[in-house]
């Protein structure tokens, strides 16, 4: 059995977005340039790709939880396994975020829809391809609607 998994960051995101906060992530552009040792080869033909998926670590994740709890800590909100949302303080603080990519140059990758603030490392960079996209109807509880409901939203 593996003990210890031992990753390096790939890249790191710089944007405006430097608290924790939950919501209205919808006008954040963010840049993700590659970490020193990633040669920009690295990004060759990926603006091929409307959407990608990026892989991070959430470093500023204050605490593990392993068990249940409500989301975002109301109790207005069922209390689900950590596996049943989205939380960041997850067992391995790893989140995975599908953006939109708005252009490349060199070494950086500038992107929409990503929910990671300022200076955060990213893990893995992978283009969504069709064929991964989940199949048949996505069914999730209707109290993740209500959570969700200003999280892209453009206001401040």
């Amino acid at each position: 059995m593996i003990e210890d998994i031992i990753l390096q960051p790939v890249a790191y995101v710089k944007n405006s977005r430097k608290e924790k906060i939950d919501d209205n992530w919808g006008n954040i552009l963010s840049e993700i340039e590659l970490a020193e040792g990633i040669p920009s080869e690295a990004l060759d033909s990926i603006e091929a790709f409307s959407h990608l998926e990026i892989i991070y670590f959430f470093d500023k994740a204050e605490k593990t939880v392993t068990g249940s709890e409500h989301p975002r800590e109301n109790p207005d909100w069922p209390k689900v396994g950590i596996f049943a949302q989205r939380k960041k303080d997850r067992p391995n603080h790893i989140g995975l975020t599908t953006v939109n990519l708005i252009k490349k140059t060199d070494r950086k990758l500038f992107v929409t829809n990503f929910d990671a603030i300022d200076g955060t490392p990213i893990l893995d960079i992978k283009p969504v391809f069709e064929e991964f996209l989940p199949k048949g109807n996505v069914h999730q509880p209707e109290w993740t609607r209500e959570l969700m409901k200003n999280y892209w939203s453009s206001e401040k």
